[in-house]
């Protein structure tokens, strides 16, 4: 697999400053890496043709905008996954997939449960610190490499990897140790009840 790197700080920093050249050196020196991160992000071929060059094109409107010309990388990085993720999610709405094995038609109870608890994961996962939850979402949800997640957040793997087992493990508890809904509403006016 051929290795790109990215373009230098100073084509960066001319880019930044208007100059034309530049800017069209750097969208086209961008490319084998935006389109590699939407290749290994996007659900299809033509996904993630189409988000790399909508990745591009902004980078061609918005270079002026990026703060730190070394955070290049992580911000290309961000473009791709936001524009592949939208992708995904309009996909989705268009076209639901059946999970295998839904032959069966759930009842109604079933999809109760099932909404209580990937809310409770959801609210278990929210309420993780943002560091915490960047790292989990990118590596278990996404299902980015470490060292991709590592890289696009500036982290060491040993600090990424830190993280993620912090944040599982928060979850895990937050999911055994919850409150369990009760079918029917709330425990607290039931205990008040029987108080009375």
């Amino acid at each position: 697999m051929a290795k790109y790197t990215w373009p230098g700080e100073q084509l960066v920093l001319a880019a930044q400053s208007g100059h034309v050249d530049s800017i069209a050196a750097l969208v086209s020196g961008s490319h084998p890496n935006v389109q590699r991160f939407a290749r290994s992000l996007c659900a299809t071929p033509e996904d993630a043709e189409d988000a790399a060059q909508e990745a591009l094109i902004i980078l061609y409107r918005r270079i002026g905008t990026l703060r730190a010309t070394a955070a290049l990388s992580s911000w290309m990085f961000r473009i791709v996954r936001n524009e592949c993720l939208r992708r995904a999610r309009a996909a989705l709405r268009t076209n639901p997939v059946p999970l295998p094995g839904d032959t069966a038609v759930a009842s109604a109870e079933d999809e109760v449960l099932q909404r209580l608890e990937a809310g409770r994961v959801a609210a278990a996962v929210a309420a993780l610190p943002p560091d915490q939850r960047r790292v989990l979402i990118m590596r278990d949800i996404q299902g980015l490499s470490g060292r991709m997640v590592a890289d696009a957040l500036g982290l060491t793997t040993a600090a990424m990897k830190s993280r993620l087992h912090r944040a599982r493990r928060t979850v895990q508890l937050a999911l055994l140790t919850g409150p369990e809904p009760t079918p029917g509403g709330n425990d607290d006016r039931i205990e008040a009840r029987h108080d009375v």
